[in-house]
């Protein structure tokens, strides 16, 4: 690990040189990507912290790190000798990054970021909340610099996927895209978000770790459409497609020379006309170079895009793909869990007097070790494509961090006692999955027994919600939270994340959360979407707790009132009913219970041996 004493101080000399006071390092690429390659990882080379959402604020005297609630225990470990102070997000009294700079920022001090990795909405705000003479450089990057052995970026090869699993082809995208401009009066579409992109062209790639995308960007109008991708990413194959499609492919790197170009204050791009032309572009997604280049030279219609929209309502095809790779996957998961109440049966125990699961070969299980059982089995299945993200496999005080990881060392031993939280998800042809399993290794407290019992209460509630059109998920959050917070618990991260179809695991727009995110877009469900349901319990020190099925929305009754919607599960691996205290649960909430149980039993069945399905069956209730 680099000494992140050492490389604070070197960032400070670079600050020092170009005139930077304060300098600012986000968790993006220059996409603004959630998961980033290597060579992206500026932030957690800087400062030690390997969580996936962290912002890192450095000024000639100060180091603050912003993370969210899911890494508060991870990051206070990881930056304990850091010299960097962790900034809890959402906590009573911690400042958000634009209040704090609007504080402590002086009078004609200068910020400083790389502007192709911060999205333009974010640097706008802070701004807009600090004022007066502030300053802004977004030209710089100093961490290339200082980083000698900085990873180079990726470059995989880009494949077109078939309308057997897209449902529709490039040509009806675009004629769908350029309906929605026209009936907006945008000339012009600029994209930036690379799973929008994947979506519109059908096409994917491999250059973000467990996101199915190739680096890009795309500039659409009405008669033109240029896609930039690195030239090592073009086979002869993609070349053709393009050309028989009309896509024009330029090279990725040429971007901003486009731009400024074809968006000069004295030309429209593709146009005689002296009017500033309309482009759509969804500024929480554009970085903020692309914003700087196309600032009073056109108007700019900040939304979401419509790629974003669109994709999000899955067709008929790739809603038939998801069942069945969803199916698939589900299998996986109840294999494994079997394969664990078979290395119980083998626990030895110790000269200390603690038990500890063994394989198949006598070797002590690690939660490295499960991850990679349940990893290989997924990669078994037709169709697979790779992991959807890095698998959580956290035994008891470790769930407590919701993206805990075990390393390298394999993490703890599992012993015959307590939780084994796995969270895991595979990407296929055809699908994204995405599911958390708490799993009963051996005795538990009453109090383990009744906060599990409490997430599946509120798992199951917001699963069988009936909700009028035109809901979003901010009014069905308190479905899954109520169990828990009625004994005044709660946890710190939203209830579920839109899905994609063989895209990111993690898909907007739609998501469903309680709070309030100052101008987001909030964006009601429709059939179509598929959205995520996991609620939890974080108990730092002691335990998580997290039970996740991923469900799709669809039509429910039409009454004289309106039209109501309501979830199917897409997730048929039955909840771990050991850890269940009936006694908390009313006649619904059993009856809940006992329909899903019999609907993902029933369902695996058939795909199992005949001992994993009879054990499995002794979930039923």
């Amino acid at each position: 690990m680099n000494d992140v004493r050492k490389e604070i101080t070197l960032l400070r000399e670079q600050m020092e040189k170009n005139g930077i006071d304060w300098y600012l390092v986000v968790s993006s690429d220059f996409h603004n990507s959630e998961y980033v390659s290597e060579y992206f990882k500026c932030r957690e080379w800087l400062s030690g912290f390997t969580g996936s959402n962290g912002t890192l604020l450095v000024s000639r005297d100060t180091a603050l790190l912003w993370t969210d609630g899911r890494y508060f225990v991870q990051a206070a470990n990881e930056l304990k000798y850091s010299g960097i102070r962790l900034m809890r997000m959402g906590e009573e009294g911690v400042p958000k990054i634009k209040d704090y700079l609007a504080k402590h920022m002086k009078s004609g001090e200068v910020l400083g970021f790389d502007g192709r990795c911060v999205n333009a909405d974010y640097i706008n705000e802070i701004c807009h909340t600090i004022g007066g003479d502030m300053k802004i450089r977004y030209d710089v990057d100093l961490c290339e610099s200082i980083w000698e052995d900085r990873p180079a970026i990726n470059c995989s090869k880009a494949y077109v996927i078939g309308t057997e699993f897209t449902g529709e082809s490039y040509l009806y995208k675009i004629k769908r895209v350029r309906e929605y401009l026209a009936e907006y009066n945008c000339q012009y579409l600029f994209l930036s978000k690379l799973d929008d992109i994947m979506w519109l062209f059908n096409m994917r790639g491999s250059d973000v770790d467990y996101n199915p995308v190739v680096l890009s960007f795309a500039c659409i109008s009405k008669d033109d459409c240029y896609l930039f991708v690195q030239p090592e990413a073009v086979t002869e194959e993609f070349s053709l497609y393009a050309k028989i499609n009309n896509i024009v492919i330029m090279d990725y790197g040429e971007v901003y020379t486009f731009l400024e170009q074809n968006f000069r204050e004295d030309r429209n791009f593709n146009t005689v006309d002296s009017v500033e032309p309309n482009i759509c572009a969804d500024l929480k997604q554009v970085n903020y170079r692309v914003y700087g280049l196309l600032k009073g030279k056109t108007n700019i219609i900040d939304s979401v895009n419509p790629t974003t929209l669109f994709k999000a309502v899955k067709n008929a095809t790739e809603i038939e793909n998801m069942k069945e790779f969803f199916l698939l996957d589900s299998v996986a998961v109840c294999k494994f869990m079997y394969y664990l109440d078979r290395c119980k049966k083998r626990c030895e125990q110790d000269e200390n007097g603690s038990e500890y699961l063994k394989d198949d070969e006598g070797n002590i299980l690690s939660e490295g070790s499960a991850a990679a059982y349940i990893d290989g089995l997924r990669s078994q299945i037709n169709g697979f494509k790779g992991l959807s993200f890095t698998t959580i496999s956290a035994y008891e005080a470790n769930a407590a961090m919701m993206h805990y990881e075990a390393g390298k060392d394999g993490g703890a031993l599992l012993k015959n006692k307590g939780f084994l939280l796995v969270d895991s998800g595979g990407q296929y042809i055809g699908a994204t999955t995405d599911v958390t399993r708490t799993i009963v290794l051996g005795d538990l407290t009453k109090e383990q027994k009744r906060d599990f019992t409490l997430v599946c209460k509120g798992m199951l509630n917001l699963q069988n919600a009936s909700f009028i059109k035109g809901c979003t998920g901010r009014n069905l959050d308190i479905l899954a939270r109520e169990p828990l917070w009625k004994l005044g618990m709660d946890y710190k991260c939203g209830t579920g994340h839109g899905v994609g179809c063989f895209l990111n695991v993690h898909e907007g727009p739609h998501s469903i959360r309680w709070r309030y995110i100052e101008n987001s877009h909030e964006t009601e469900l429709e059939p179509g979407m598929v959205v995520t349901d996991e609620p939890g319990v974080y108990k730092e020190g002691q335990y998580g707790i997290r039970t996740e099925n991923t469900l799709l929305v669809t039509e429910g009754q039409k009454t004289s009132d309106g039209t109501f919607l309501k979830f199917e599960p897409l997730t048929l691996v039955p909840v771990d009913t050991r850890a269940i205290d009936i006694e908390l649960l009313d006649r619904s909430d059993i009856e809940q219970l006992r329909a899903y149980q019999k609907l993902a039993v029933d369902s695996v069945s058939e795909y199992l041996s005949d001992e994993e399905a009879e054990w499995i069956r002794e979930f039923l209730i």
